[in-house]
Parts: C-alpha cells; structure tokens; sequence
C-alpha cells in the first residue's frame, strides 16, 4: 500500500509505503507526525464509516426472499474506484482529524494506491449480525466459493432494523473480506498521550458532567453535538488516546493473543517500565514496581511509566495478529537502554505479525534496528556475537520487512529555471550489512565528533 500526500501542514509532497516496520525520521516540524495522523485518520474513516455500496437490488432481494448474494469479484475490479472513492470522501474529514480550520486543507490531496495483485479476499469468512442480543442475519464465504451470502435468521415481519444499517453491516463484512488485509485496525499512541494518563480522571469528570447536562436539556436540542464537544478541540489520534485511557477498566478485562500465546513478550515490556500497571475495580489506576508492595499513581509515577501506559494495556490486553500500532516518538522520557529495548520489542512484535509505524528523532533506536538487521546473518562470527551479547532468533530483522523515510527538503523544478526548496520523504537505504543509512542523524553525530575531535586533538601536531 502507497500513501500519498500533497500540501498536508509542512509537507509540499510525499510518497510512502506501509512496510511491516515503517519509520519516519527528520528534524522537528518537517511533517512526520501530519503523515502519521493522517494515516491513522484514513484507516479509522475506512473501517468505521466509508462503506461499499450494496445495490438496491440485493437489499430488495434480502428484504424480499430472506437471502441474497453478492459477487466479491465485482468488488475487487472495482477496487481502484472503491479506494478513490473512499480518499475523496477521507479528504473532507481532514479537519475533524487535526482539529483545524477546512482552510489548512482547501489544497491537500490524499491517496492510497494498492496493486490489485496485492489483493487476496478472504478464503472463508463467517460473521453475524444482530441488535439488542437478537440475532437477525449472516455474512457468510465459503472457501473458493466467489460469492457472499446473506441470510436473514429472523422472520421477515419481525425485522425492526432499518434497512441503512443491514447496509452498513454487509458493507462492513464486504470490506473485511477484500481489503481486511490490507487495511490494518490501527491503534495509535499519540505524542500527547502523557497528559491523557494523568488526567483520566478529570476527563471522566468532565464526560459526566456532559452527560448529566444532556440528561436535563431541551428535548429538541442534538445531545450527540454536546457530548462531541468534549473533545472536539483535540486531533483524532488524542482524541483515541484519551478514550482509550478513560476505559483502561473495562479494556482490563480482556486478554490479547500475546497475553495467551506470547507472555514473555510482556515480560520484556514490563523490564522497560520496571514494573506492572493495576487498574481495580474501582477504575483506580496504579504503577506497580518490581518486586515491590507501593503502588504509585500516575502522578505520582515517571513520565516513562506514564507515556508507555497506552503500549502496555494495548499489548496486555487489545492487540491482534495483522493490527498497525501506530507510535509517534516511542523515545519519549525513555533513557537510551529502553530505546534500545523498545527497538527491540518492536522487532519482536514485527515477527509476530503486528505491524509498525513510528515517527522517532532516536538515533539510539536506528542503531538498534540496524543491529537486529546486521545480526540476521547465518554466519558463525556473527551469531557468536549475537549469543553473547543476548540477542534473540525472534528479534532479528531482515531489509525487506523495513520502509524508512527521512523528512528533508529537496530542491522542486518551478520552470523557467526556478527552483524551490520544499519538504518530502525520501527513502532511506537499507543495507543487510550495515543497516539504515539514516542521514538526518548521522550528520548531527559526525558534527559532534568533529567539534569533539578538534578540540582534543586541535593543537597537535
């Protein structure tokens, strides 16, 4: 999949492709985290309000006979249209998504472009749909079979549902089964998502007040476009982080295939934090250190444990094989041993399936990456050195699992000779043996040691 961007906050253009680990890296202020929220904005948009259209005809069939089918193949030759489409319509959510004025937006384009060899519907597929604990109708692929079908499991006459939403749910099941796999669910941890940990709380506090203000207003009024204007003056991504953070109890009660599957992943994640996270149950959330009773609340905890809080419970408690963890800055309040770390929990992640995003000024995290790349070699030499320096088969990366951009200016042809410098991505290569050439660190790094250099070894001879 290949994002596309044009005048979006700093960025003049830029294309990028979403890899199982992408990175973005570049100075401050050079457009990473406007690509990231728009990714992040699309992905929601698709999955929780663009739909397919279902042809009148097969609502009228369903509604008529209790069941219809709908090909996929005329879908997938429909994809290009379909996507288009869908980014157009992304397009006019863009100041709902940054929270800003439709002006910053009035000559931005967005475009998401797949080859269509690239999709693969769903062999099998089995979903129901129902409401008020009623189960009203199926979704259903049989493997090699092309076709859907919709079945309705409740009389006829006792269907009550609207039409528009039986629309809305076989459009849902249409885009999982073609595009599921290419659409990842995305989960973000947003650069503010410290602040949402320390005031979930007074969040929760200001949400009910909302909702007690709503149970006593005009019964003309809208109550939906007061309980928006909570948070309305957030982006999208803070607004996910907060209402992630404001349900951590019930979130809590559920397991992820890594809980089952995978816990010494979680071991490595709670070596990072130096400890656990414990939310009771009465919503009250603590930092638990390692062998140790005190429980810390998150004032009272680090600003590491505080920015890591939405990674954990998403890792705890969320994640699925094919999601897209989305991190803008994991370094944030990490010491360089937990950025290395946290490289290397990536990795892990990678290997199991979830792919990555991240924005990142670290050059320690770079440099961890190119270790795992450098260290994936059946060479004797070089798997002595990764067994005596600890790492592990399940951490190593090769090349083709990364895409890494930097966020530079580049010089634009204008005509008549003019030339301009504008902001873009460019590819970074990645080398199996020396890993990211990642210039926007490696020239600060070099000026360091150069200054360094000559005033130690300036005045000899």
């Amino acid at each position: 999949m290949e994002i596309s961007v044009k005048n979006l906050g700093a960025l003049a253009w830029a294309k990028f492709e979403l890899g199982n680990l992408t990175i973005i890296c570049g100075n401050n202020n050079t457009g990473k985290t406007y690509a990231t929220y728009a990714l992040f904005g699309f992905l929601a948009f698709w999955r929780e309000i663009f739909r397919i259209p279902v042809s009148q005809a097969s609502m009228d069939q369903l509604l008529r006979d209790g069941v219809t089918r709908i090909d996929i193949r005329t879908v997938v030759d429909d994809a290009d249209r379909i996507i288009k489409q869908g980014c157009e319509a992304f397009k006019e959510q863009l100041p709902k998504v940054f929270a800003s004025a439709e002006k910053h937006f009035e000559a931005t384009e967005f475009l998401v472009t797949l080859d269509k060899t690239d999709i693969h519907p769903t062999a099998a597929f089995e979903r129901t749909i129902g409401a008020a604990k009623t189960q009203l109708f199926t979704v259903s692929k049989k493997e090699n079979d092309p076709t859907v079908l919709i079945s309705l499991i409740v009389e006829k006459e006792k269907l009550k549902v609207p039409s528009e939403i039986i629309n809305r749910a076989i459009s849902n099941a249409l885009k999982d089964i073609v595009f599921g796999h290419l659409f990842p669910f995305p989960f973000i941890a947003s650069a503010e998502r410290t602040g949402a940990a320390i005031f979930r709380k007074e969040l929760n506090l200001s949400r009910n007040r909302i909702l007690d203000q709503m149970s006593k207003m005009d019964k003309d009024a809208d109550p939906l476009d007061l309980l928006l204007k909570v948070y309305e003056d957030y982006a999208l991504p803070v607004r996910a982080n907060v209402e992630f953070t404001r349900k951590l109890e019930d979130i809590s009660k559920k397991e992820s295939f890594i809980s089952k599957v995978h816990p010494e992943l979680l071991d490595d994640f709670t070596n990072i934090i130096g400890g656990m996270y414990r939310v009771t149950r009465n919503d009250e959330l603590y930092y638990v250190p390692k062998r140790s009773n005190v429980k810390l609340t998150m004032d009272e905890s680090s600003s590491a444990v505080r920015s890591l809080l939405d990674i954990g419970f998403y890792l705890r408690h969320v994640a699925k094989p094919g999601d897209l963890l989305m991190v803008d800055e994991p370094e944030l309040n990490l010491h360089p041993e937990n950025q290395r770390l946290m490289a290397r929990l990536f990795a892990r992640l990678v290997n199991l399936g979830i792919r990555i995003f991240v924005t990142t000024h670290s050059d320690y995290i770079i440099k961890e990456l190119n270790t795992l790349i450098m260290l994936n070699r059946d060479e004797p030499r070089i798997r002595e050195i990764a067994k005596r320096e600890g790492y592990r088969t399940e951490e190593l990366l090769s090349p083709q699992q990364i895409k890494v951009y930097m966020a530079e200016k580049t010089l634009v042809q204008l005509g008549e000779g003019r030339r301009k410098s504008r902001l873009t991505f460019v590819a970074a290569k990645i080398d199996p043996e020396v890993g990211i050439e990642a210039r926007s660190f490696d020239k600060t790094i070099e000026d360091m040691n150069r200054i360094q250099e000559e005033i130690v070894w300036g005045g000899e001879v």
